[in-house]
């Protein structure tokens, strides 16, 4: 469940403001605990879902916060199939977050400001 909930962030790390501190990969499984169903499934996405991104969003604010989130994505998008990664990856924009760059599971984090 872990891995799957934290390739939802790859979006959201990369463009969040800046400021300090580490968020862990865990965190960022409960809070985007909601959309499990349906980055497993498809379908609706839930309320739940769309409100833990936009709190995720706001709380990651740091370089440091968005490389961490993003080690974390980049370490279990590999083990994810092309379906899952999708509807993943898919949920920024589902939820209203733009995001600038695309989002892959080869995503260079050391890049991420």
């Amino acid at each position: 469940m872990v891995k799957i909930l934290c390739l939802l962030l790859v979006g959201m790390v990369v463009v969040a403001p800046i400021s300090e501190a580490a968020i862990s990969c865990g965190a960022v499984a409960n809070t985007l605990a909601p959309c499990l169903s349906y980055v497993m499934n498809g379908g609706m996405v839930p309320t739940g879902c769309c409100n833990g991104i936009y709190s995720l969003y706001n709380s990651v604010k740091t370089t440091p916060d968005r490389r961490a989130v993003c080690s974390c994505l980049k370490s279990v998008a590999g083990s994810a199939s092309a379906a899952t990664f999708n509807n993943a990856a898919s949920l920024p924009n589902k939820c209203g977050i733009k995001i600038p760059y695309k989002l892959s599971p080869s995503i260079d984090c050391s890049k991420i400001q």
